[in-house]
């Protein structure tokens, strides 16, 4: 990553926990073949790359928009149609990508050029009133996104999981078309993160980054911030769609909760914050946290519950009750936030500054 972007960790305990995230998720099917495991690593993978591409305009810029769940799900949506509709071959998810792709380019045109000369707040408005339209037209147009249903879809045989690529006996496990289906993701991924990271390192992020910290100084030094603003509006809106296909073609489905509900943005929201916003890094990090606790939390606060009630510990064992798992994940996310204000990727590279100035 620092050799592509230019911009290193800068902490050795960043690096060290971006090695062992990127490590474990290019061998989760092969260490963790389980079907939640599974899910759990790509989810990983997709929320990274669709946390940075919100970070690009949050954190480099400053604007906060409703909308990028919209183009998420015209990813998920352009693959499943187009899938759907034409059957499950190469040519038809080239196709969904060729639809998909261009429309959300054309929609964050659309939003920069008209919203983003107004305040801040009203950019947000804008892209709330936008996104909520979209979801509305989703969920009535039946014949066309199959409504509140959704569309479910096969995939190319190659990706299907009954294929088998590499037998059992070669390696003691099973490589097969689900396996192929995570690497794709994997790598697609990867790639729009590192594109992203050489995008924010560029000079055009730079200005991003001075648009931000003072628009009116950016356009008296001559940068046409407007611009700026509505290329990073497109920039991130096709890597949001990007990965929206690709979760499109995962889940094999593509459908109003999985693609464009309002629950999904807040998340993106909670581990741009938690991570840390205008690092890049922080999305990796905090997809990893926050999805790991999503899934798991409620597994480890079962055997914390069950430990105490076999010490015959008072309270606890109701309190750790999975039962109770979101008001432990909602206490964290509050900790988080008052211990990490800049995000756990600000407070471990602000931990290598000594009080003096002087570095570790």
């Amino acid at each position: 990553m620092m050799i592509l972007s230019g911009d290193p960790p800068r902490s050795r305990v960043l690096s060290i926990l971006l090695v062992a995230i990127i490590a474990a998720l290019a061998v989760a099917p092969l260490l963790f073949p389980g079907a939640k495991a599974m899910n759990v690593a790509t989810k990983i993978c997709i929320f990274a790359a669709l946390v940075a591409s919100y970070d690009l305009l949050l954190g480099y810029t400053g604007s906060v928009s409703f909308a990028h769940t919209m183009f998420y799900g015209i990813g998920s949506y352009g693959i499943a149609i187009a899938l759907y509709s034409m059957g499950p071959t190469w040519t038809a998810v080239a196709t969904g990508l060729a639809l998909a792709l261009p429309l959300a380019a054309l929609l964050a045109l659309g939003i920069g050029l008209f919203s983003l000369r107004v305040e801040a707040i009203f950019f947000a408005m804008i892209t709330l009133a936008v996104a909520s339209a979209f979801l509305v037209l989703a969920s009535q147009l039946s014949w066309l996104t199959g409504g509140e249903d959704g569309r479910s879809f096969q995939l190319p045989e190659l990706l299907r999981p009954g294929t088998i690529l590499i037998p059992k006996d070669w390696f003691g496990f099973a490589i097969n078309g689900r396996t192929l289906t995570y690497y794709i993701v994997f790598a697609a991924c990867a790639a729009m993160i590192l594109g992203l990271l050489r995008v924010v390192n560029s000079p055009f992020g730079r200005v991003l980054q001075a648009i931000r910290e003072n628009r009116f100084r950016a356009e008296a030094l001559g940068y046409r911030t407007v611009f700026h603003l509505t290329y990073a509006n497109c920039l991130a809106a096709l890597v949001a769609a990007s990965a929206g296909a690709l979760n499109a073609l995962w889940l094999r489905y593509a459908g109003p909760d999985t693609s464009l509900s309002f629950s999904i943005m807040l998340d993106i929201l909670l581990m741009v914050v938690i991570g840390g916003m205008g690092t890049m890094y922080g999305a990796i990090v905090g997809a990893a946290i926050f999805i790991l606790a999503q899934n798991y939390l409620q597994a480890l606060m079962s055997v914390a519950s069950e430990a105490a009630a076999n010490a015959g510990l008072p309270l606890l064992p109701g309190l750790l009750h999975p039962d109770r798992w979101l008001l432990w994940l909602g206490l964290l996310f509050i900790a988080s936030v008052y211990f990490f204000p800049t995000g756990i990727v600000g407070r471990l590279r602000a931990g290598r500054i000594k009080p003096s100035g002087s570095v570790h």
